[in-house]
């Protein structure tokens, strides 16, 4: 299908007049540097970094929307920048333009404990707000493991290990603080449960990856922290035989609250850089959260299933370091996997299935990377149909390029077949635009529409999701 990438027209006299104005406001607070332009470009994929003209370091809602209305007034594009941990080019500038830095808007604005929800700015992160959390008893679940921002959580709709039980952030976001292309401040939704009022307008920048708006405060549902945590590991004979287990498990309603697959090489890769000495196997990392009697039950049923399957050697411990040491090492997989090819360039991808599709999937997925003779890992959130692929490229193999090329895009092409999705949670950004006609069919008109009534000037993170059409200057009055 080719390259999804999306040409921009840059707006040169536009970006000069914008990048005055920013400098004589903000001062020392807004850089033209190049060393901070491409560092708030994208440094984690394939995709070229396309750094902005400018970066505006901004603390408050009212900054960033005086920031959006000096670029609108210029048509400048803006691009939201939280911790750059995105995967598909989110946070380039392929037009140029000003990126809006919103790390230091971290303040926690409330925590309502007996709601079991939390307001904070855009730039807390996940990190951040579970050790503020901590003392309260409650904790926010999402966990993509990076460090990311919230609010670059809530514009790629992220997910992370805990999905399978707690959900994403669809699911976790009651309402929204969002800067508008013209420079207002809406706010989305309340902190009820739930509303019939109107449309969703939460839910539709949620996901939405900058191109409607600038999200800046989000409420959050929070959860108890559970009384016990056991972390299990479980090994197979295939990578098919651990799909039908999760397959199994979540079809005998056992809730767990994590369960990821490992496939061989992704353990020899774990193993090689968190020194974790695990059997090189087909592997499932699991969670069970409960009370300890609770826990112990999720956990012997789980066993029974496993069993049936050919597992072997399931252990699962409660001590807060080995569940802390064994996670971080399922978090550290994009590096062991570089760190299996030094040198090398990791392109990391995921799909989402229907979960009685999942081992379809994967087993076509290896058998196509066999074929190819590729090194490409495979590690997923399986217990909703999520994984990630992360073939390894040879910067000098052209060769080696384009066969990656081909089984990225067979793999999201199957999985769209399949009843999925070509991203389950690292979002379209640059990398995958290509995909979203065949997944959305008519469907993309009615999204085009949306954009073009919230951002008629295509202004807000342009060249993402999808291309929208030349706008058509308007005629000259006659005479």
């Amino acid at each position: 299908m080719g390259s999804g990438i999306i040409a921009v027209e840059r707006n040169e006299a536009g970006i000069a007049a914008a990048v005055d104005a920013l400098a004589a406001r903000f001062g020392d607070r807004f850089s033209r540097a190049m060393a901070v332009r491409l560092q708030h470009g994208h440094t984690t994929s394939r995709i070229p970094n396309q750094p902005p003209d400018g970066v505006v370091f901004a603390t408050s809602t009212a900054e960033v929307a005086e920031t959006v209305r000096i670029c609108a007034a210029h048509r400048v594009p803006v691009i939201p920048f939280g911790t750059g941990t995105s995967l598909e080019g989110h946070v380039n500038a392929p037009g140029g333009g000003i990126s809006i830095d919103l790390s230091r808007m971290d303040r926690i604005v409330a925590v309502n404990p007996e709601d079991l929800d939390c307001t904070v700015e855009a730039g807390v992160t996940r990190k951040r707000l579970n050790e503020h959390l901590r003392d309260t008893g409650l904790f926010f679940p999402v966990d993509p493991g990076a460090d990311a921002s919230i609010g670059g959580m809530t514009s790629t709709r992220a997910s992370g290990t805990n999905a399978v039980r707690y959900g994403t952030m669809k699911d976790l976001v009651l309402a929204l603080t969002v800067v508008t292309a013209s420079g207002e401040i809406v706010h989305t939704g309340s902190r009820a449960k739930k509303s019939s009022a109107g449309y969703d307008l939460t839910r539709l920048f949620v996901g939405a990856e900058g191109t409607l708006g600038v999200v800046t405060e989000i409420t959050l549902k929070l959860f108890g922290i559970p009384e016990e945590i056991a972390a299990g590991v479980c090994t197979f004979p295939t990578v098919r035989a651990a799909c039908e287990t999760v397959i199994a498990t979540i079809q005998s309603a056992i809730p767990v609250a994590r369960i990821e697959l490992l496939d061989t090489l992704q353990v020899h890769a774990v193993n090689n850089y968190s020194k974790l000495g695990l059997v090189e196997a087909p592997t499932l990392f699991l969670e069970f959260h409960g009370t300890p009697e609770g826990v112990a039950e999720q956990a012997r049923r789980f066993g029974a299933i496993a069993a049936d399957f050919g597992g072997t050697g399931f252990t699962f411990a409660t001590r807060p370091e080995e569940r802390t040491r064994l996670w971080q090492a399922r978090h550290d997989v994009y590096w062991s996997c570089n760190a299996l090819r030094p040198g090398w360039v990791g392109m990391a991808t995921d799909v989402c299935v229907p979960i009685s599709r999942l081992a379809d999937l994967v087993d076509e997925t290896i058998a196509d990377v066999e074929r190819h003779g590729l090194v490409a890992p495979i590690v997923g959130h399986v217990g909703d149909g999520n994984f990630h692929l992360q073939p390894m490229i040879d910067p000098d193999d052209p060769a080696m390029d384009a066969a990656v090329d081909g089984v990225v895009e067979r793999l999201a092409l199957r999985a769209i077949e399949m009843g999925g999705t070509c991203t389950g949670e690292h979002g379209v950004g640059q990398g995958k635009t290509q995909y979203l006609d065949r997944e959305h069919g008519g469907a993309m008109a009615l999204m085009r529409a949306i954009k073009a009534a919230l951002d008629p000037d295509g202004i807000m993170n342009p060249g993402k999701i999808f291309a929208m059409p030349k706008p058509v200057a308007a005629e000259e009055p006659g005479p």
